[in-house]
């Protein structure tokens, strides 16, 4: 543990590949913004050297990890003027999922900030801007979390893709690799694995089978993920959708405040 106490230096030297760095550096960042001094010292070196910890004034950042799910949404909406409105955000973030909002660009989603204070939190505001790439292709080794939401909203729009970086999903809440293959099955699209790190879609389709709801495998990306596709099928079920408690808790009671109908069903 690293804290005022600390009298000698302390470096760290991490071996092997350095998966989601941004979370690291987002420590870093947030330690320094309490006085610490810490950083990065090499390419795979953190060095914290005695400095206290100071007490200051602190706005914390809503999480944009969450805040993809409304892209999805904007994505995916057959409204062409719906707008959202998603507040607590910052203009150059530093969450590793703040890359949401480039990637969604590619997929038809515009958004722009009220303000450009910078490290004050926001209003964002999502609408579509009307473009999108034919096929799409990403590296989310920096932000593997967001793979589930772009699987969806690519295939969704009927756009083929290549992702990789996708060594962790695999021991996340559950094997996401696995568990999308199968769930987007039941959607009717056929995506393939490579070398434990890739998800896959060209374009292929099956005949859909979603009668008896989407799987959730105890993750709550996979309800969060899932859930914008009812644009797209109205009607769509989300077996055990309570597992979204565990990161966006009201998320249920948001959708609804969109304008979503959501009805609860008891199966025996």
């Amino acid at each position: 543990m690293i804290g005022p106490s600390l009298k000698k230096g302390l470096t760290l030297r991490l071996t092997g590949s350095i998966i989601s760095r941004p979370y690291i550096d987002l420590t870093l960042w947030t330690m320094r913004e309490f006085g610490a001094d810490a950083d990065w010292t090499a390419a795979d070196t953190i060095t914290v050297n005695p400095k206290p910890y100071l007490d200051r004034p602190y706005f914390i950042e809503n999480d944009w990890s969450g805040a993809s799910y409304w892209y999805e949404i904007m994505a995916l909406t057959q409204d062409q003027d719906a707008e959202i409105r998603l507040s607590g955000l910052m203009d150059g973030s530093k969450q590793g999922d703040s890359v949401t909002r480039y990637i969604f660009s590619l997929l038809g989603v515009k958004n722009k900030f009220r303000t450009k204070k910078v490290g004050i939190p926001q209003t964002v505001k999502v609408a579509k801007n009307g473009r999108c790439v034919t096929k799409l292709e990403y590296d989310f080794v920096n932000s593997p979390d967001l793979a589930q939401t772009f699987v969806v909203t690519c295939a969704a729009k009927g756009i083929p893709f290549h992702f990789k970086g996708l060594s962790t999903l695999k021991i996340k809440e559950t094997d996401r690799i696995k568990a999308l293959k199968t769930e987007m099955r039941k959607l009717g699209f056929v995506l393939r694995d490579a070398n434990d790190s890739e998800l896959i879609w060209d374009g292929e389709r099956c005949e859909p089978d979603f009668e008896q709801g989407i799987d959730t495998y105890e993750d709550h990306r996979m309800a969060l993920s899932m859930a914008p596709f009812a644009c797209i099928y109205p009607g769509l079920i989300i077996n055990n959708p309570q597992v979204v408690t565990k990161s966006y808790p009201r998320f249920w009671d948001d959708l609804k405040k969109a304008g979503f109908q959501i009805e609860v069903i008891n199966k025996e």
